[in-house]
């Protein structure tokens, strides 16, 4: 079969083979508990496991601004804490940044606490982790989205344009009114990556099908689009629900953590759209919504946290990345949930093929915002 590329100047990303029976991956799992305590340091909020574990390995999480209950990568790093607790092998607990001026602090504090693996979250917080790992080369560190150095700082990333392109696809093939629409929550690559493979996925269904569905919010040419300017401000997503509603908009893809809960109010209020979560199943993380999301497209962050943590405290660290593709299960679609029954037999057979082919490498997925592995 022909090679399909869809970004010139770009290395493509090519996989290898994937169960077909297994369309839908997730990478997230129930909302996690925690015990919340005023932390003497007025920066954060601390918290641990309520699981109790003999485990003398001790692992440590700063989450990013979201907080612990963001319903998105914080949550769901903290879930995967809990998942290596549980599993007898560590000790956890986490402190919670309320501004990113908190990160820097957040970190050296616990690096006072004889934490064996430091566990931070986010993209933003990649300066802070990259710098506490070089004044500290015997300390470990783990870094969701961001890569590592290497050494002794490992990045946990996922090359989510190949879920966006999914998830794009599902869109196109789904819309009613030929309009879909994504937005972000800042203009960094973890979130782009998602953007970039979502618009793609809406170009390729338009080329098999000879349609011209539109994408509202993002143009994966010129890297300009929407932009919430917040992973927190939920009347920002709100807004933003509105505005592409109001634009003929019936897919709405919300890359924006703790935001895209506004969009799904705004949804669930007038009664009309749909909404595709990210990072995490949002019927699982966001029940009340589920009767909005037509799927989530999601990155493993929980498997991921969860490996690296016990992969630590079993004495395997090697300072290699880990990059989460379809073809790992690090990225991908959740199922469909409410909406099973009103996505065709057709499209759901679609999508199978596509995840095969780029898989295969039949269809190469690109984005400039794509992981790479650290030095």
């Amino acid at each position: 079969m022909k090679v399909i590329r869809l970004r010139r100047n770009v290395t493509a990303v090519a996989l290898a083979t994937l169960a077909a029976s297994a369309l839908l991956l997730s990478g997230c799992g129930s909302k996690p508990s925690s015990n919340n305590n005023s932390s003497a340091n007025s920066a954060a909020n601390t918290g641990s496991s309520t699981g109790t574990t003999t485990a003398s390995f001790k692992a440590c999480m700063v989450t990013d601004v979201g907080g612990i209950d963001d319903h998105s990568f914080n949550q769901s790093a903290w879930a995967g804490m809990q998942e290596a607790q549980k599993d007898g092998k560590a000790q956890v607990t986490y402190v919670q940044s309320k501004t990113e001026a908190d990160y820097t602090t957040n970190i050296n504090n616990l690096l006072t606490q004889n934490c064996n693996l430091i566990v931070t979250v986010g993209g933003l917080m990649g300066t802070a982790t990259t710098n506490a790992a070089k004044a500290n080369p015997n300390q470990h560190f783990a870094e969701v989205d961001n890569p590592g150095n290497g050494t002794n700082m490992v990045g946990l990333q996922y090359n989510s344009a190949q879920g966006g392109f999914l998830g794009g696809y599902l869109a196109a093939g789904y819309s009613k009114t030929g309009k879909v629409a994504v937005y972000g929550g800042l203009q960094i690559p973890p979130v782009t990556v998602y953007m970039d493979g979502y618009y793609d996925g809406v170009q390729y269904y338009n080329q098999k099908h000879g349609t011209h569905v539109q994408v509202l919010g993002w143009n994966e040419k010129t890297q300009k689009g929407t932009f919430a300017g917040s992973f927190t401000d939920t009347a920002k997503g709100q807004q933003l629900g509105k505005n592409f509603l109001n634009a003929g908009a019936d897919v709405i893809f919300t890359a924006a953590g703790a935001v895209n809960n506004g969009t799904a109010a705004e949804v669930k209020a007038e009664g009309k759209g749909v909404v595709l979560w990210v990072d995490t199943d949002g019927c699982v993380q966001a029940a009340n919504y589920c009767s909005e999301f037509l799927s989530s497209v999601t990155k493993n962050v929980q498997g991921s946290v969860k490996d690296i943590v016990e992969q630590a405290a079993a004495g395997t660290w090697t300072g290699k990345d880990y990059i989460g593709t379809l073809a790992n299960g690090g990225t991908g679609l959740a199922p469909f949930h409410d909406f099973d029954g009103k996505v065709s037999s057709q499209l759901k057979s679609e999508l199978n093929q596509v995840k095969a082919d780029i898989i295969s490498g039949k269809i190469q997925v690109a984005s400039p915002s794509a992981p790479k592995a650290g030095s």
